[in-house]
């Protein structure tokens, strides 16, 4: 990204390996659980290319990946609507990845991946720092690549995609992850003990704090939310 000042900042956080797309859906994703972007309200490219100090291509092109997410729609000659959902369309997702997550969860525990648990750990200890720094972004990071690595081992790449895609819909309006100390004390033991359940073979423990796990995101958001360890950043145009 360019030099914009707090945009510069988002870029060293983001990550210098991804493509500017990459970059800013993961920025906008951030936004959003950060509650810097609102549900209901429309942004142009353009003017989330000036903050992010990039051309408008590269916006345009993450804000309609993040379309197909089900996360924002597109609005003629205005921009893009971040989606609002109502109570029962987050009861759906819920149930829906009740339905998804929990059987798989127990499988893989059945299962066994003792090849994988290594890289799973390591991505809970990546969360875990982000947590004790308070970076969302670098939490919403870690954390989707440890379920999308942990739900891969299953082999289904198709549910992977559709449990991503639920994930980041029920982000919209669920609690913000990192906005109660209590929450980010439990947050990385949590992740751990599921990697222990499974590592055990414990299918009906993993199931279980699965489920608890699930029952947590569905909680509405908090009215306040933390205070970022850096500047906001330019989601915001």
């Amino acid at each position: 990204m360019g030099t914009d000042s707090e945009g510069g900042r988002d870029a060293g956080r983001l990550g210098e390996r991804l493509s500017l797309r990459e970059q800013v859906a993961r920025a906008v994703r951030a936004a959003l659980v950060a509650g810097r972007m609102q549900p209901g309200v429309v942004y142009s490219a353009p003017a989330l290319a000036t903050r992010f100090g990039v051309s408008a291509t590269p916006v345009r092109e993450a804000l309609l990946d993040l379309a197909k997410d089900g996360l924002v729609e597109p609005v003629r000659n205005k921009g893009f609507r971040i989606r609002s959902m109502s109570a029962a369309d987050l009861d759906d997702i819920h149930d829906l990845r009740e339905l998804l997550e929990i059987p798989i969860i127990g499988r893989i525990a059945r299962d066994g991946c003792a090849h994988a648990l290594p890289a799973l750990r390591a991505l809970v200890d990546e969360l875990a720092d982000a947590v004790a720094r308070v970076d969302a972004p670098a939490y919403v990071d870690a954390d989707d690549r440890f379920h999308a690595h942990l739900l891969g081992l299953a082999g289904n790449a198709r549910l992977v995609r559709m449990v991503a895609e639920l994930r980041a819909q029920a982000r919209l309006h669920g609690p913000h992850p990192l906005a109660d100390p209590a929450d980010r004390s439990r947050i990385a033991a949590e992740h751990h003990r599921l990697l222990d359940l499974i590592e055990a073979g414990d299918r009906a423990g993993a199931e279980e704090l699965t489920r608890r796990h699930l029952a947590w995101s569905r909680r509405p958001a908090p009215d306040v939310l933390p205070a970022p360890a850096d500047p906001p950043s330019p989601e915001r145009p």
